[in-house]
């Protein structure tokens, strides 16, 4: 794909529902009228620069016996392209984003990292063609490759005070899981247990991290543990994370961090 113009989060494709303007011989589906299709179990929801990349979603229409037309738009262009036809629900749905180049008359070195694409869902009721008011937006982000998600980072937090150098090493066998040191050496205690694990789910770029023990002592408190949750920019290597930190005695709360390349 081309260079990157722009740098973006792994971001969760949310289900949106919108009502959108109306154009010739297509209405947009009002209270009681019409059906209205159920977008679910959006896995993946990001597109990403590599090969054969697709979003996958659930599709289902109670009642409903006609054709359902998937519709992408990018970028906010409204271009409502037809890029497949459902012919029976439910349906488990795959688009590729080499099926939505070619729906558009493109190539998919045509679309730029940090693209939104949109997808709308067109029933046919009584002769009148209806686009539903369920959507979902999918990103193109950057193809998530371990060599670029690991290695020497620093670790910043204005709210928990630290910042300083950790380390984030790649799982051999899954690249989708990151092992995390040195969270608590920064914080200027030893740091005997751990290491902190973080799982990447490759549909949308987030990451977990269960709670782990990373210390045994600290600050006159027994057992220090750090559990978050937070998003992974593939583009960058940037994590964007929340820690809960708590020890046998409590918790110190909830902090934002930064894992940032060095």
């Amino acid at each position: 794909m081309k260079n990157h113009k722009f740098k973006i989060l792994g971001l969760v494709a949310v289900v949106i529902f919108s009502l959108t303007s109306c154009e010739e011989d297509t209405f947009d589906m009002n209270r009681g009228e019409g059906v209205v299709p159920s977008i679910t179990n959006l896995d993946p929801a990001v597109f990403s620069e590599a090969v054969g990349t697709y979003i996958a979603f659930d599709l289902d229409a109670k009642d409903y016996t006609g054709d359902l037309v998937v519709l992408a738009s990018v970028d906010g262009d409204k271009s409502r392209t037809p890029v497949k036809t459902i012919s029976s629900v439910p349906a488990n749905v795959v688009v590729t984003l080499e099926e939505v180049a070619q729906a558009k008359g493109m190539s998919v070195n045509d679309f730029e990292v940090g693209s939104i694409f949109n997808f709308e869902v067109q029933t046919t009721v009584g002769g009148k063609t209806y686009r539903s008011p369920a959507s979902f937006n999918a990103p193109l982000a950057c193809e998530y490759l371990p060599e670029n998600v690991s290695g020497t980072y620093i670790a910043s937090s204005a709210g928990w005070g630290v910042n300083g150098p950790i380390t984030i090493e790649a799982d051999p066998d899954d690249m989708f899981k990151l092992y995390v040191t040195g969270l608590v050496t920064i914080d200027g205690m030893v740091e005997d247990q751990g290491p902190l694990v973080m799982t990447v789910n490759p549909g949308n770029f987030h990451v977990t991290a269960p709670r782990t023990v990373l210390g045994t002592f600290f600050y006159g408190f027994d057992n220090v543990a750090y559990q978050g949750s937070g998003v992974l920019d593939t583009c960058t290597g940037v994590y964007t994370m929340t820690f809960t930190i708590t020890v046998d005695q409590g918790s110190f709360g909830s902090y934002a961090f930064t894992f940032t390349p060095n």
